[in-house]
C-alpha cells in the first residue's frame, strides 16, 4: 500500500465510530518512517480540526483505518 492510497481514507476507533479522514502524514526526518497520520475532522460547515494519530495506535489498515483505542467524539 502506498501513501496515495491512504490519503482520504476513513479512520474509525475500536467501536467503529468515524473519527475523520487521513489528510497528511508526519515523518521522522532521519529514517523517513511515518510516525503519525494527520486526521481531519469536520468541525462545522467550513472548519476542520486536525488530530495527530500515532502509527502505534493503528490496529489495521484495509478499506479504512481501524484504531486500537476508543476515541472521545
Amino acid at each position: 500500500m502506498n501513501v496515495k492510497q491512504v490519503l482520504g481514507m476513513q479512520v474509525l476507533d475500536n467501536e467503529a465510530n468515524l473519527i475523520g479522514k487521513v489528510s497528511d502524514f508526519e515523518f521522522e526526518e532521519i529514517s523517513g518512517q511515518i510516525t503519525h497520520f494527520i486526521v481531519s475532522q469536520k468541525a462545522g460547515l467550513l472548519a476542520h480540526n486536525e488530530l495527530a494519530i500515532s502509527f502505534e495506535d493503528i490496529d489495521s489498515i484495509g478499506d479504512y483505518i481501524l484504531l486500537k483505542l476508543l476515541f472521545p467524539i
